[in-house]
This record gives C-alpha cells, structure tokens and sequence, in this order.
C-alpha cells in the first residue's frame, strides 16, 4: 500500500518542472498518466527531454536507444499515453480523461489550454473537485505572465546568479548558475506540496481549486536567508547581498578550505561548515589552536562575521598543514561538521549512500538492468513505489483507456485512425 494509492493525476507537464512534481507523486502511490504528443512528420513526438542526450539508454544488443538519461531520471512510476490535444478529438479524450482524474497537471504558456477548453475554469464545470495545477516561468498574471520561462533565465531574473559564484575581486569571479535546474526542481517539490494540500481541501469541502505555480515565485522564495538579510536590513543599510564563493553570508567559518596536498602533489580541499560557538572552540582544539575560540574577535559567530577577513586567512594557512584524511578523521571525532568534496563517482560508490539504498535498479521495455537514482523518500508505514520504469510513448494507451474509460478496442482503433491518440 501507498501513500497515494487510488488518486488519479493527467499529466500534460514537460521538461522538468512538472515531471519531477509528478514523479514524486508517482513515487508516493499515486496513478499517474503521461499525456504526451503523438509522433508526426515533421517531429518525433513526446517529451522534449527524450532526445534530450546524449547519454542515451543502451538497449539489450548494446546499441543507443532513443531514451535519453534526462528524461528516465523524471519519468519513473508513470504510464504514458499519446493524444493530440490541437485536435478535437484529443481534446475531447482529454476532457473524459479528466472527468475520471484527481488532478490536472500541465506547463503550457498562459492561455494555451483555453484555447483547447482544457483551461481549469472548463474542466471544472465537468468535474468540480479537480486539483489543476499550472506551471509556468511567470505565473498566470502580472507583466510577465505570457513569457516563456526558462530556468536559467529565472536563476539569472530571480536573484541567484547575483549570489552564487566566486567573488567578482577574485580570480573566476562574476555570474554562476547551480549545477542542476534548481528553479525547475524547487517548483516541482513546491507544487507536490501544494497538490496534497489542494487534494486534502476537496476531501473535505469536494471543491477543487487552481493552484498558480511560478518559477519565479519559486526562485524568489528560495533566496532564503539571503532575501531575509535584504529586506530586513539590507534596504535599510545600503547593503545587497552578493556572491561570496563557497562562504556563507551568516556563519563563519562556513566555506571550502584547502588542506595539504595528496601523495602526488595534487591540491585537496575539504568542507568545513562550523554552525556555531561551540562547534567552532571544538574546532580550535583539533586545530591545536585553542586561544582563537576565546579571541573576542572570535568567540561568538556574530563576530567571526564581522572579522572573517582576518579569520578566514589564518585558517587558510592552519589548514595547509594536515591532509585531508587527518583533518577528516579528527573533526569528525571531535563532532565538527565537515565533509570531502566527491565527484559523482564518489558519491554513488560512498558507503552510506549505498546503504541508504539511493540507487535503484530497473527492468526497462528497452534494456535488461537500468540504474536510476532513487526517491530520498522514506516512509515506515507507506513506502514509495519502485514498480513503473520510465514508460516508452505511448506504451500504456489503450491500457489506461481501458483502464480510466473502459473503452474497447475497437475505439482505441478509430482514434488511432483519427490521428488522435
């Protein structure tokens, strides 16, 4: 049993934001169904990230399929079907669909689905409890609402890029995005969120609702701390946060340290995220360097912000003065928080990663043992799912119309016909 089991999601989302909200969702039980575009002439159809490689899937005789890596790692625990929503046919399959759904999920621009008379004020004259979730860059108002919207662009409009990177006076410094789409990811988790609240709301009432996700929105929340340090104080000081490499702007010391050398001479660094006064006297004592932590410069974190110019370059040198694995072994005894810095490699042969079962492996249509990156979701009593390996297009069509719909084969037939499924 599941957490999810028994609620019914359409998805139309592509790309990331989306999927990545509906595969958790999926994860949690639910029965989620991949609406995605039929092949054509001029095009292959489906999810735009299927092409999206390489790397692509090798396949039992060893040769490259057309499932691209980005798109199994957003795509398990899901059925997919195809249907053409620009002709009428599909949009009325669509409709029926929906009147069988819990929730609605698409990313399309602004006005899109009405034009289909898929839009939420549409859909829930047929079915009033519907859950309609809308992603998109801006949201479905203000000035910027009939853009489309990238991750990218949104780390780069919501602030991010302004914080993340080494500082502009130092070698490398200037503009940096996240290594992975985090305003896409974010909105996903943000939106699953606020499906199960919405889904909890028509339990009670039987009222669905329109829930208007943003990646903006998503990324302007996500500045955290730092969105915090401006409005309480910055706009009154004068002060905008800024990038500050791999320090933090509220602890100190909070940053990327390196330590001496390996056997061959290659430089090593280590992780040293010290959260607070006593952390930090503990710290010292490994460092044999004791007097620091009584330094009233020094003492409480507060300080150590407002002197890190003078404390960060005596660390730096105390640092260069033991490897990496005798710093690691004594800080982590003495309960300091620090870390060496893996490579994607190392984490996935890293014993605790292993143990904490973060790999699954999968028997996909296309090939016999597929390795994916599992769900971090734990759950004693309701386990997420590991049963739907990322669907080829169009695998479950006439299951789920069977399924959803009990149509017979013989319908399945004519909308094949009609080029709309």
């Amino acid at each position: 049993m599941n957490a999810l089991d028994g609620i019914r999601i359409l998805d139309l989302s592509r790309v990331l934001a989306g999927p990545w909200c509906t595969q958790t969702l999926a994860d949690l039980g639910a029965d989620v169904v991949k609406v995605e575009r039929p092949p054509g002439d001029n095009h292959p159809g489906g999810d735009d990230t299927r092409g999206w490689g390489p790397p692509f899937l090798r396949g039992r005789d060893g040769a490259e399929t057309a499932e691209a890596a980005y798109y199994l790692g957003a795509n398990r625990n899901k059925r997919s079907i195809t249907c053409d929503i620009a002709c009428p046919q599909g949009q009325a399959l669509i409709r029926e669909l929906a009147q069988q759904a819990h929730v609605f999920v698409e990313n399309y621009k602004v006005g899109d689905m009405a034009r289909y008379g898929l839009d939420f004020d549409s859909l829930r004259q047929i079915n009033p409890r519907l859950v309609y979730c809308s992603i998109t860059g801006f949201g479905q108002s203000g000035p910027y609402k009939d853009r489309a919207g990238y991750d990218f662009a949104i780390q780069a409009m919501g602030g991010l890029m302004s914080v993340t990177g080494e500082r502009d006076a130092l070698p490398g410094g200037g503009p940096q995005k996240v290594g992975v789409a985090v305003a896409d990811l974010f909105t996903g988790l943000y939106a699953t969120v606020a499906i199960q609240a919405a889904l909890r709301h028509a339990e009670r009432t039987g009222e669905g609702q329109h829930i208007d996700m943003a990646l903006l929105d998503t990324q302007v929340a996500m500045l955290a701390n730092l969105g915090a340090n401006y409005l309480v104080r910055g706009r009154e000081d004068g002060k905008v946060p800024g990038r500050a490499g791999n320090a933090h702007a509220n602890i100190v010391p909070y940053q990327v340290f390196e330590v001496a050398p390996d056997a061959q001479g290659q430089p090593q660094h280590i992780i040293l995220a010290v959260g607070n006064d006593n952390q930090f006297a503990k710290f010292c004592a490994v460092a044999g360097r004791p007097e620091l932590a009584s330094d009233p410069r020094f003492a409480l974190n507060q300080n150590r912000v407002r002197h890190r110019d003078t404390l960060v370059p005596l660390l730096e040198t105390l640092l260069k003065t033991r490897s990496k694995a005798d710093w690691l072994g004594a800080l982590e005894a003495a309960k300091v928080p620090c870390g060496p810095i893996n490579n994607l490699a190392e984490v996935f042969a890293d014993a605790h990663v292993r143990a904490r079962d973060m790999v699954h492996t999968w028997v996909h249509p296309l090939a016999q043992a597929v390795d994916l990156v599992a769900s971090p979701i734990k759950m004693s009593a309701t386990p997420v799912r590991s049963d739907l390996p990322p669907p080829l297009l169009g695998q479950h069509t006439g299951e789920v119309l069977a399924d959803w719909l009990n149509y017979p084969a013989a319908r399945l037939a004519e909308l094949r016909r009609q080029g709309a499924v």
